[in-house]
């Protein structure tokens, strides 16, 4: 075999600085899974299967969902589907002036950084603590959780956005600007058409997120479907518990098929 076929046929070689940094990135991450073994309780995986009647017992509700208060579970888990339609048509209004703030190929870094530093904060916050921080001002009820969900997903779309607004083809933007276009109208119709669709797909997968993360907010009271259900929980009505479950899962499945649709139109 020739030199030039062995060249051919020879795996490509990484540089040497970055075989090292590989090395240094996985073996960190193979020791920080030794160091946190102990803390995160892995050694207790045998009782899964030493504590198996424990569970036979909890599972043996949920073989038996209780669907006599069907109404009252379809009406509230309305009542969730709700809130997280709010929440989300609320986190867009929100997101689409941070997005387009927060894109390095849109605003000066003067602006640019400090606006993703207050996305990192909002995002980092969880929603149970901003839906609390809402209930001592607005009291119990949907409302507060329809906040909580619209701050944290605001953040949350507001970095996608921002991404998708980076990752757009120039061309039409230039396009625009030979025009003797202004910057607003550069960005209306260079920028916007190109990351509508991709946005628009963001919003409608934060909305099935919503949907189930709206349940959650029940424990502090948010309203929804949520509520009973912690009370099930606490209350060990299983059999209850597995009937709200399946309506959860229920509407979810419906809306991702919903989802999937429209994102199907519009990419």
């Amino acid at each position: 075999m020739t030199q030039t076929a062995q060249a051919v046929l020879a795996p490509p070689s990484k540089p040497f600085g970055q075989r090292v940094f590989d090395i240094v990135l996985w073996g960190g991450i193979i020791v920080l899974l030794i160091a946190s073994f102990g803390p995160a309780e892995i050694s207790k995986f045998p009782l899964l299967f030493s504590n198996s009647e424990n569970m036979r017992q909890f599972a043996s509700g949920f073989l038996n969902p209780d669907f006599s208060n069907w109404r009252d579970l379809v009406e509230k888990m309305w009542l969730t589907v709700q809130m997280a339609i709010w929440g989300t048509c609320l986190a867009i209004l929100f997101a689409v002036p941070l997005g387009l703030l927060g894109a390095r190929n849109v605003t000066p870094a003067f602006i640019q950084l400090p606006v993703r530093r207050m996305m990192d904060l909002i995002r980092s916050v969880p929603d149970l603590v901003i839906g609390t921080a809402f209930l001592v001002a607005v009291g119990l009820g949907p409302f507060a959780g329809v906040m909580a969900l619209a701050l944290n997903t605001g953040g949350v779309l507001a970095k996608l956005f921002a991404e998708a607004v980076e990752a757009i083809d120039r061309g039409p933007v230039e396009g625009v600007r030979a025009t003797g276009a202004a910057r607003l109208q550069e960005i209306v119709w260079g920028v916007i058409p190109q990351v509508a669709p991709l946005w628009t797909s963001y919003a409608l997968y934060r909305f099935e997120s919503n949907s189930r993360s709206a349940t959650v907010l029940g424990l502090i009271g948010a309203g929804g479907i949520g509520q009973i259900l912690f009370d099930s929980m606490n209350s060990f009505n299983y059999s209850l518990t597995a009937a709200i479950s399946i309506v959860i899962v229920a509407a979810v499945t419906l809306i991702d098929l919903l989802s999937q649709t429209i994102r199907a139109r519009l990419l």
